[in-house]
């Protein structure tokens, strides 16, 4: 297991194995995304945000402004 050690800054340097791991270098970013309280996982968000084009399919047909207010609406005075 790797350890750090914060700084009085709030700082920590990433050990070299983990840096490897993840495929990260100077200047790229990590994500630290919380997986149940006190618990984090660390995710190299190193692609572009182009690369997520092509995930989510268009609709068959267009929605409409209004379409989208009554459904939200719909679905919001559901959830409380």
């Amino acid at each position: 297991m790797s350890t750090a050690t914060i700084t009085s800054k709030g700082q920590i340097t990433i050990p070299a194995v983990v840096r490897v791991a993840l495929g990260v270098e100077a200047g790229d970013r990590i994500e630290f995304v919380q997986v149940e309280p006190g618990r984090f996982e660390l995710v190299a968000s190193t692609q572009p945000v182009s690369a997520l084009k092509g995930l989510v399919r268009k609709p068959a047909s267009p929605v409409t402004i209004e379409e989208m207010g009554q459904t939200i609406a719909t679905h919001g005075a559901k959830a409380r």
